[in-house]
C-alpha cells in the first residue's frame, strides 16, 4: 500500500490521515499514546509525516481493525516487532519460553502429519 504514495518524502497529517482513512485528531490521539508514531514538526508547528510514519500509521490501524486490539494492545505489539526487526537485521533469533518452544513443536509435528496425508 505503501507503494501508491506519491513520490515524495513528507506528507502533511491531512495526507496522511486521507491515505490512512483515518481522521486528523485519531491521528493526535494516537501520536500521544504511541511512541513509536513522532512525526517531525516544521517551525509553524505542523506535523511532517515520513513515509515510515505512514507505514507505522497503517500498522496501528491494522491491529486495531484487523486483529481487534486495543491501543496500549497495538504500541505492546510495535514495540515487540521492532525488537523482533531489530534481532532478525543482527542475525539473532528472540528467546522464547519452553512452554512457547513446545507449541511450536506440537505445531511442527501435526503440519508434518497433515503433509503426509495429502501426499497419500
Amino acid at each position: 500500500m505503501l507503494s501508491t504514495l506519491p513520490d515524495k518524502d513528507f506528507f502533511s497529517m491531512g495526507e496522511a490521515s486521507r491515505f490512512a482513512q483515518v481522521s486528523a485528531h485519531t491521528l493526535r490521539y494516537w501520536e500521544s499514546r504511541v511512541t513509536a508514531l513522532r512525526p517531525s514538526r516544521l517551525p509553524s508547528g505542523h506535523r511532517r509525516y515520513t513515509r515510515s510514519d505512514i507505514e507505522t500509521i497503517l500498522s496501528i490501524k491494522d491491529l486495531l481493525e484487523r486483529r481487534g486490539l486495543t491501543l496500549d494492545g497495538a504500541r505492546r505489539a510495535l514495540r515487540r516487532g521492532r525488537r523482533f526487526s531489530a534481532l532478525a537485521r543482527e542475525g539473532g533469533s528472540p528467546e522464547l519460553s519452553g512452554k512457547a518452544m513446545n507449541t511450536l513443536s506440537e505445531v511442527k509435528r501435526d503440519l508434518r502429519s497433515l503433509m503426509e496425508e495429502l501426499s497419500r
